[in-house]
């Protein structure tokens, strides 16, 4: 089966109704990709949940956890910055804690993993930059 992401104006509908992104994989330092995407998206009014096995304490103000598990709120993205091989279990992770998207970073695509995530009633997003998408559908303006 082929896989479509979703269109401009669903991604829409995706970031204005965005509670809480938690950013699989987000480093603690300032220089990393994820990082500066995660600066972007929380400044853009996005709430951020960092997870990161790796790190400890906090990452741009907000409390790291170790597992998608750990967190103890609702998720409504999970952003990956994961390798390939890592994102199916990224992806029955998200389901476990019922997130509504699971989307892959730019140059992520995990054939097994949009799958888990059609299989849980999650919409996947792959090989797109969240950033680069809230700019071109909001504008940068964050869901406002």
């Amino acid at each position: 089966m082929e896989f479509n992401n979703p269109t401009r104006e669903e991604i829409g509908h995706i970031l204005r109704n965005a509670g809480n992104i938690a950013v699989v994989g987000l480093s603690d330092k300032s220089d990393r990709t994820s990082y500066m995407v995660a600066e972007a998206m929380q400044s853009r009014g996005y709430r951020i949940i960092p997870v990161n096995p790796q790190a400890q304490g906090e990452i741009l103000g907000e409390k790291v956890y170790a597992t998608l598990a750990d967190i103890p709120e609702p998720v409504d993205i999970v952003n990956v910055f994961r390798r390939e091989e890592f994102c199916a279990e990224v992806a029955r992770e998200a389901a476990a804690i019922k997130a509504n998207v699971l989307w892959l970073q730019l140059g992520i695509h995990n054939d097994e993993a949009v799958q888990i995530a059609a299989e849980n009633g999650m919409t996947a997003v792959t090989n797109r930059c969240i950033k680069v998408e809230d700019s071109i559908v909001l504008r940068g303006a964050g869901r406002g």
